[in-house]
């Protein structure tokens, strides 16, 4: 595995192109929640981490911004960021491999000295009809992306966060619904779920909190560019409780949440903002 491997199709996208724009702007004013706190974002280019950077950026945070391979679309963020009166960096990067991941918290730590978040949004999906569709390629390649990404950055990480430090994972109602067309990523889910709470009780004694969110049906480019089959996309949402699919900025709150001190007796834990579906995880 190596820094410059890139997604199968067209992933993860370009917000960019896309006819209709995901909504990251944040929705009221900041209270400087994370003031003078540092997050490392993966996927922070466009979607749910343009979002949640968006809005740590309003609370005070910040921000590495790390994407794959759309310069624009991270150049914009960077953009949103330094418009909330924050400072950020782009970080162009394969969380997928181990070299990347260490390349990514020297380059955090040479520009703003420390680390106090790290948000593990960075993903990927392929749909498929049948399992046997699904190349050993592909398989590979989405686990390295979604779970080992995961690991290899919170190792990278892990002798720079102090106490206080969070962690805050990206899973998917997919994990507790299960997906008939995304049996690799909704496999990758619940690794990552597993992988929240016991790393959760494997820091927790260190005063670092791990907790994770796990969006519904969100309208970012990861789907319409790839992520879901024309028939899926066509319906995107519909079968929610709301009947529509969410907007990037409706998420990151949770992500805002459980990264500052509101939370502070929440480790361990996952939060649902999915358009109501009851899952009872």
């Amino acid at each position: 595995m190596t820094d410059a491997m890139i997604h199968e199709d067209s992933l993860p996208g370009h917000e960019s192109a896309l006819d209709r724009p995901p909504q990251w702007q944040p929705r009221y004013p900041g209270s400087g929640r994370l003031a003078g706190k540092v997050a490392i974002v993966t996927g922070a280019d466009s979607g749910i981490g343009r979002a949640v950077a968006a809005l740590y950026a309003r609370e005070g945070a910040k921000i590495a911004i790390v994407y794959l391979s759309e310069d624009d679309d991270a150049a914009e963020s960077q953009r949103i960021v330094e418009a909330e009166g924050s400072a950020a960096i782009i970080i162009r990067a394969d969380v997928g491999s181990r070299e990347a991941c260490d390349r990514i918290v020297a380059e955090a730590l040479q520009a703003f000295g420390q680390i106090d978040i790290i948000v593990n949004n960075a993903g990927e999906q392929h749909p498929d009809q049948d399992i046997v569709d699904i190349t050993e390629e592909q398989l590979r390649r989405t686990f390295q992306t979604n779970i080992f990404g995961m690991f290899f950055l919170v190792q990278a990480a892990r002798p720079h966060l102090r106490e206080g430090a969070a962690i805050v994972n990206c899973t998917s109602v997919t994990m507790y619904q299960g997906s008939k067309e995304l049996l690799d990523y909704s496999s990758t889910k619940g690794a990552i779920t597993a992988f929240t709470r016991s790393l959760s009780e494997n820091l927790i004694e260190h005063g670092i909190r791990v907790n994770a969110v796990a969006p519904g049906p969100i309208w970012t480019p990861l789907n319409p560019c790839g992520g879901a089959s024309p028939e899926k996309l066509a319906h995107f949402g519909e079968n929610t409780p709301m009947g529509r699919p969410g907007q990037p900025n409706e998420v990151a709150p949770a992500f805002l949440f459980l990264a500052c001190e509101d939370a502070s007796y929440m480790s361990g834990q996952v939060l649902h903002p999915n358009g109501g579906t009851i899952v009872n995880g």
